[in-house]
């Protein structure tokens, strides 16, 4: 089965083409179809369910939101294990996200003696 990852952002985000190869790192080998979205407006943004740009939706879900998110446009800050804050969440973070949501690991064809 093929996980659908979507990436929002608003128009002109700089985080848009980080947070699109972080996915892509985290997803490698994996059957997943990731693909950018620019929202525009409120309507917009409560209709995709954007927490900020950019959001990073696994199937329709934000892994990352807390529970009291509310729809926004504005810019979006990721917390690291280290307490760091960054526009994009870590390449292990997304990883974590992507096995909780039930992408099975990368295949791995046997090995040979």
């Amino acid at each position: 089965m093929t996980m659908r990852i979507r990436v929002l952002v608003v128009p002109g985000c700089p985080n848009a083409g980080p947070a699109v190869e972080r996915v892509v790192a985290a997803t490698a080998g994996r059957e997943a179809e990731v693909e950018l979205v620019e929202v525009r407006d409120r309507t917009g943004a409560a209709a995709y369910g954007m927490n900020g740009s950019p959001t990073i939706l696994l199937d329709g879900v934000d892994p990352f939101a807390p529970a009291d998110a509310e729809p926004s446009l504005s810019c979006r800050l990721y917390r690291g294990a280290d307490g760091t804050l960054s526009g994009v969440p870590s390449e292990a973070a997304l990883t974590e996200a992507l096995a909780a949501a039930g992408l099975p690991p990368p295949f791995a064809p046997p090995s040979t003696p």
